[in-house]
């Protein structure tokens, strides 16, 4: 009997550009595996589907894609979406990339586009610091927690990313670890079905500088000791989502509404039913 070596997700994959850039332990390969699966069980046509990110570890994800996808520069992948979306209203866009890209220099983008109700799907892998370049402090790096560029712990307030969201429009929030694989398929399936503005948070290790920093283990430790301390409360008020270095981790689903598209306002997509 002739059996097939190839992986019924394969198609989904650059084989030739494998094998990817990331670290032993990292989340961000659980990541990509739980959204090539929402993606097959959505069955999106491949060429109705779009990814774009920005600069860093988890915008290498767009790289690793057989779809179309795009590059943009460092914090920028927002309106670049935003102008593949109005230029091409039929596509699902889907950005996905990092916290510093994203709420960093990025930030401003985000919050307009959550206002406007962009009819994208914004899924952020949070590994708390700048990964690649070093791993500097970052606008979701918890307070007291040590970077190379806070040795001595982190003196700010870190961004809550759920909170953050939720006001500035977004109709869908939620946030899974990567230690919660099924209920990460689930909600990435969920944004990928829904229109609008939505936002999922990936909390995944980077056991190579903030675990090392912090002594939080390999990165199988990490993903285990996340997951241990995660508090899942679904329709829990996003405000009460703060991340700090050793209280629970509230996970689940924040929020699902509906609420006419920016698309939908100016007459490029047919208003909801």
């Amino acid at each position: 009997m002739v059996t097939s070596t190839e992986h019924s997700l394969d198609q989904y994959l650059r084989a030739d550009r494998m094998p990817h850039i990331w670290c032993p332990g990292c989340g961000i390969g659980t990541a990509v595996n739980a959204f090539i699966h929402a993606v097959q069980k959505t069955e999106i046509p491949l060429d109705q589907l779009a990814i774009v990110s920005g600069i860093g570890c988890t915008a290498r994800v767009a790289g690793y894609m057989y779809l179309d996808s795009f590059h943009s520069t460092h914090g920028r992948a927002l309106p670049l979406a935003t102008g593949l979306k109005l230029a091409r209203p039929e596509l699902k866009v889907v950005v996905f990339s990092g916290d510093g890209d994203l709420f960093a220099i990025g930030g401003n983008h985000f919050i307009h586009a959550a206002r406007r109700n962009m009819d994208l799907t914004v899924i952020c892998v949070n590994n708390f610091n700048y990964g690649m370049t070093g791993g500097q402090l970052a606008p979701t790096t918890p307070h007291g927690a040590r970077t190379t560029t806070t040795r001595q712990g982190n003196p700010d307030t870190p961004f809550n990313l759920p909170s953050l969201a939720a006001a500035c429009g977004a109709v869908y929030v939620a946030r899974w670890t990567v230690g919660h694989v099924v209920q990460l398929q689930r909600a990435m399936g969920e944004v990928l079905r829904k229109k609008g503005f939505t936002f999922l948070e990936v909390i995944s290790p980077c056991p190579t500088l903030f675990g090392r920093l912090n002594k939080l283990g390999a990165g199988i430790d990490m993903v285990q000791a996340t997951k241990e301390r995660t508090e899942i409360r679904n329709g829990a008020d996003p405000k009460e989502a703060d991340i700090t270095m050793d209280s629970p981790i509230v996970c689940g689903k924040f929020l699902d509404i509906e609420k006419p598209t920016y698309l939908e306002r100016i007459g490029l997509a047919p208003a909801a039913a």
